[in-house]
Parts: structure tokens; sequence; C-alpha cells
């Protein structure tokens, strides 16, 4: 066995230990602090990308459950509208067999069916959300735009003007101040509401079809963040238990790492005795 002084590879040794459980300790100490076992880069380099990918997909399907929201509330609003619409219209029939009655007054009947379809130019020129007309402008045309939303997939648009919407009619033309609101009783009775109504049921209808669509993807897309969500977290949180419990004994080996450097640093002075 050789004795040297000048250098002490058991206390190198020792120290190269001590360097190794501090950084290991510190690691877990780190994560404790942060919640995270990768808090760099470095800690793992594929994780790190795959868990940031995934946090940009979330972020962006988060935003398309907001757009879903937005959709719906722009069809709800028509769709209430358009109920309104509806049920006037069946109104107006009925008042206008009603006037078949000849014990009824048909002029006082007429100003009803003038009073209803007044009502329905109303709500058609003025059902809008966010600035935005939806069945017509006010000055009675048809819908002036489209609305595009990001749901995830395709786009998603929906155009009120469209045929499968309103189909040939225009509604706020055919209620409005130009026939019923201003025509003879005569007319005003005989109008037949079978075409207008139809297409108002028609766009009911289509409505419906795009609520279930955006239902469709609400349902996915939140599923889809959810299981984003408990990637993310697989890869990114720490285990706090397993980190507390490589936390203390890190401390621990710290302490007896720290001891064994002293004693080994120490070592050569044995030699000393040689010397006497």
């Amino acid at each position: 066995m050789a004795f040297s002084v000048n250098t002490n590879l058991g206390a190198l040794q020792a120290y190269n230990a001590l360097a190794k459980v501090n950084a290991q300790t510190e690691k877990a100490q780190l994560r404790l602090a942060t919640t995270k076992k990768i808090n760099s880069v470095a800690d793992d380099t594929s994780g790190y990308n795959v868990g940031k990918k995934l946090e940009a997909q979330t972020l962006t399907q988060k935003a398309q459950l907001n757009n879903i929201s937005s959709a719906k509330n722009y069809l709800a609003t028509a769709e209430s509208a358009l109920q309104q619409v509806n049920d006037k219209l069946n109104q107006i029939k009925a008042k206008q067999v009603d006037a078949d009655d000849p014990l009824k007054d048909s002029a006082s009947i007429a100003k009803d069916i003038r009073t209803l379809a007044g009502e329905i130019d109303s709500i058609l020129k003025n059902t809008n959300i966010n600035g935005t007309q939806l069945l017509a402008s006010t000055d009675g045309s048809t819908a002036l735009s489209s609305a595009t939303f990001d749901v995830g997939g395709s786009s998603f648009s929906i155009d009120f003007a469209g045929a499968s919407y309103l189909g040939s009619a225009a509604l706020a033309t055919a209620i409005g101040s130009s026939n019923l609101t201003s025509s003879t009783d005569a007319t005003v009775l005989d109008y037949d509401t079978t075409t207008v109504a139809a297409s108002v049921r028609s766009a009911l209808g289509r409505i419906g079809n795009l609520s279930q669509t955006l239902d469709s993807r609400q349902e996915y897309l939140t599923a889809a963040v959810a299981n984003n969500t408990a990637t993310i977290s697989n890869i990114f949180d720490a285990d706090m238990a397993s980190e507390q419990l490589n936390a203390t004994k890190g401390q621990i080996s710290a302490q007896v790492a720290t001891a064994m450097l002293s004693q080994m640093n120490s070592a050569p002075q044995n030699i000393l005795s040689l010397f006497r």
C-alpha cells in the first residue's frame, strides 16, 4: 500500500461523491419547490418537447371551445327570433281562418294581422349579436354577411342569408312594410303564409343541425383537452412523495459524505507518525 501526500486520492473520491449527492439533493429540492420534475430542457429533452407541443395544442383546443360557445350563442339568438316569427305566423294563419266567420269583424282582424306582421318585421330587422345583424339588415334586406368559426377540423360557417336558411323568400320583404303591414284588408286576410312559414321552419331545422354539429365538436374537444392535460401532468408534474424521500435521503447522505471527506482529508497526517 502506497502513502501519498501530494495527492489524496481517497479524499478526492469522497469529494466527488459529496458533489454528486449534493447535486441530486438540490434537484429533488427544486422539484419539490416547483412541483415540476422537468425544470429545464436538460432534465428531459424529449419529454420537454412533447409536453410543450401538447401545451400548445391544448391552448388551441381551449380557444376552439370558446369559439363553439360563441357559435352556439350566435345560433341560439337566431333560433329564438325565428321561433317567435314562427309563432306569429301561426297566429296570423289562425286569425285568417277566424275571419272566415261572418259573425266576426274582419276589419279588426286585419288590423291584428298587420300588428303581428309589424312585430315580425321588427324581430327580423333587430335581431343582432355584437352589432351583427343575423336575419335582416335594418333596411329590410337579407343578412349581409356570414360568420365563420374555428371549432377544430374544418371551418364552421353560418350564413342566414343563404338558401339553406331562408329558401327563396326574403322574410323581411315578404312580411314587412311593403306587404302585409300596408296592404288592404282583403290582401291581408288572403295572404298565403305557407311559403314564408316553410322557410322559417327550414331555417330552424338548419339551426338544429348546426347545433348538433357544435355539440359533437364540443364533446370531442372537451375529451381531447382532458386527455392532453393528463398527459402533460404525467410528463411535467413531480411525484411529491418520491421527491421528498429523495431530498431526505440526499440530506442524510450529504452529512455522511461530509464526515467521510473530513476524515479522509486528514488521513495523510498519519504519515507524520513515521517521522517521530
